[in-house]
């Protein structure tokens, strides 16, 4: 290897140490349970930029790949989803075949992405699949591009760099996930380039970046919460559409602080015209608890509901034996989300710490 080279890997060694500054912030908590998962999360964060800006990152030719799974946790991811991803660029055409299956809600989402620069990942194109024409077997195709075709289209502007696939679920034992296949459309190079040092330096360098943007992105919003802490945040929506954010779904976050005695009850009733919603436990890090395991989690159609119609939820480490149980796991301290989807009102979950 080439002095050159070992540069190369020194300086993104050096660029990855850096995003280690968000376990040292002021506001972040230094239980052990803590530091071990902001230490955990790092290299989740390090393992999906690689195989998103290194083994995935060409734009002619399109792979999906999963930013988020049953471990790899970002931004509350919803327990309830299977997120795919597509890297893709502005200036592009290309074309999405596949099968419907049953899941309840699909959409799929453009973004211009740069959680490495300011955090945000801004809409340039949504479609939903109820607008979708599909085949009588339940096929489609989508044309992707930034000018308009006839059919079922989903937009691009020319600062596009990321295609997110959405398939929410409210009983994934049961419902079958859509099936998705990509390819760029039109003139483009008949196989991939020969990789340069140029090129690796470049991919290590945007991957090193987004571990620390996203890292830095999340515990903002995390000390954002904490100044309301106990109440669903009195925030601004489009400050979480512009970080990625369905436009059909609101948000509600939480920072939940609780003495050992103590459990969380959120109480609301749900809109009468409401397509799905979901409450879910998550760390300091806004990482979705392990909900593979344990039930850290609850939505539409797993809750007990009350007889006036309302739904009470208590987050504590037992069943408390009322209510629905989510289990705070092992957790005193960390964020949450209620979302509402498409509903027509947005009513805010009233929060109150009660004695177990």
């Amino acid at each position: 290897m080439t002095e050159q080279l070992r540069d190369v890997w020194s300086d993104f060694c050096a660029r990855l140490a850096e995003a280690g500054e968000v376990l040292a912030r002021p506001e972040t908590p230094t239980t052990l349970l803590d530091q071990a998962e902001g230490l955990r999360y790092l290299s989740r964060l390090t393992r999906t930029a690689l195989n998103m800006l290194v083994d995935s990152g060409d734009p002619d030719f399109p792979r999906i790949f999963q930013l988020t799974d049953d471990k790899i946790k970002i931004g509350a991811d919803n327990p309830d989803n299977i997120y795919q991803q597509v890297v893709v660029r502005g200036d592009r055409e290309y074309r999405i075949w596949g099968k419907r299956g049953t899941v309840p809600y699909l959409s799929l989402g453009t973004k211009a992405n740069r959680y490495a620069v300011d955090g945000t990942m801004s809409s340039t194109g949504e479609i939903e699949f109820a607008d979708v024409e599909l085949g009588p077997d339940g096929t489609f195709e989508i044309i992707v591009s930034a000018q308009e075709h006839p059919g079922n289209w989903l937009p691009m502007d020319q600062d596009s760099t990321f295609l997110i696939i959405r398939q929410t679920f409210d009983d994934k034992k049961t419902q079958i996930p859509a099936e998705f296949h990509i390819e760029r459309i039109g003139d483009g190079p008949a196989a991939p380039a020969l990789l340069t040092p140029e090129a690796i330096k470049g991919q290590l360098e945007g991957a090193a970046a987004w571990v620390r943007g996203t890292a830095n992105t999340f515990a903002d919003w995390s000390e954002w919460f904490k100044s309301q802490p106990n109440r669903i945040y009195d925030g601004d929506q489009s400050v979480f559409y512009k970080a990625g954010g369905d436009p059909k779904i609101w948000y509600g976050h939480i920072y939940f602080d609780l003495a050992p005695d103590e459990a969380l009850v959120i109480e609301v009733t749900p809109p009468k015209n409401c397509r799905m919603w979901n409450f879910q436990v998550d760390n300091w890090w806004m990482e979705s608890l392990d909900h593979v395991h344990q039930k850290v989690w609850l939505n539409n159609s797993q809750a007990k509901y009350e007889d006036d119609g309302s739904v009470i939820l208590v987050c504590a480490d037992k069943d408390p034996g009322y209510g629905n149980w989510v289990d705070l796991a092992g957790h005193r301290q960390g964020t949450g989300l209620w979302r509402w989807i498409e509903a027509d009102e947005h009513p805010v979950p009233a929060c109150r710490i009660v004695k177990v």
